[in-house]
């Protein structure tokens, strides 16, 4: 499959059923065990041409999973991207106007900016703001390994580390670098909170298998927390990244040394892409790049550069 002329295994279904929740906001919908526990919620569709967290979603309301301890909310984020989408342009409905997994720091959420995502964002507040911990499910537009995404607190590796899949990590020392995401928002960007935060990029957005493992990954992450029964996760070798550095595209020049779907690695100074007169080389030895552009636009994200963990 290239980035070109994707196949579509996975493509979107009628969410109108589900768009009257019980919380007053649409799309979300939070069932309470009545007993003691964590409050976590699950998201889906942060950008709206990634299904497999519809999947799950979908999945956790048709079957209905409820919390034996705690609260669950389910939530489908950008809807409104989502029902844009077009096998003609099937990358464009990642968004409408805005990133909505850049903008959850208070300089966007109480700014004058307006947009579909900060709309759906300041909506959407309150309901992040309640979790105690939260999987925000996601999926990548090259077929790699799906792998993890989180912020470098001991909570957050821990909780991966134990789900175990996905058995790749993505660790952010110092955030993004690129604007400020769902799981980072308020309390949870905090050392100090008790809470865990985790994306989980289950695999190609258009392939049934990102659907498949986007459901696996949700049901151990409420396993884990104990709001569903025990599942037994699979040993895997697992392996971590550490993000160093996040290279937002600043000209139309923008281009690759050599063609990149991601996990590729370079040697510490060798050449990864030139953007104008600037150039992105590897900052250490066996520099691994994640999330390679499939189209640079300028002023958003062209690669991730990070570095193995010991």
């Amino acid at each position: 499959m290239s980035a070109e002329t994707p196949s579509f295994e996975l493509l979107p279904r009628d969410l109108q059923p589900y768009r009257r929740g019980n919380t007053g906001i649409d799309w979300v919908h939070r069932f309470d065990s009545g007993r003691p526990g964590p409050h976590v919620l699950v998201n889906a569709l942060t950008h709206g041409n990634e299904f497999c967290g519809m999947v799950a979603a979908t999945h956790l309301l048709d079957e209905g999973v409820r919390p034996r301890v705690g609260t669950l909310t389910v939530s489908f984020a950008n809807v409104a991207a989502y029902e844009s989408f077009d096998t003609a342009r099937p990358f464009d409905s990642r968004q409408l106007v805005h990133n909505l997994n850049r903008i959850w720091s208070e300089a966007w959420l109480d700014g004058a900016e307006d947009s579909p995502e900060l709309r759906r964002a300041r909506e959407l507040r309150p309901v992040v703001a309640a979790a105690d911990h939260i999987l925000d499910l996601h999926s990548t537009a090259q077929d790699v390994e799906p792998f993890w995404v989180y912020p470098k607190f001991e909570r957050n590796s821990a909780a991966a580390l134990a789900i175990a899949q996905p058995a790749t990590h993505l660790v952010m020392p110092q955030g993004l670098g690129s604007g400020t995401p769902l799981i980072q928002h308020g309390r949870h960007g905090q050392a100090d909170h008790h809470g865990v935060a985790l994306v989980a990029e289950c695999g190609q957005h258009f392939r049934r298998a990102s659907g498949e493992r986007a459901i696996a990954v949700t049901l151990d992450f409420l396993a884990h927390f104990g709001l569903i029964e025990p599942r037994t996760p699979a040993a895997r070798p697992q392996r971590r990244f550490e993000l160093l550095l996040t290279w937002v595209v600043k000209t139309p020049e923008f281009r690759f040394a050599r063609p990149l779907v991601g996990f590729e690695t370079f040697a510490e100074g060798e050449l990864i892409a030139s953007d104008g007169e600037h150039e992105v080389r590897a900052p250490c030895p066996d520099c691994t790049v994640l999330m390679p552009t499939r189209q640079p636009i300028v002023g958003r994200e062209g690669v991730y550069l990070a570095r193995p963990m010991a």
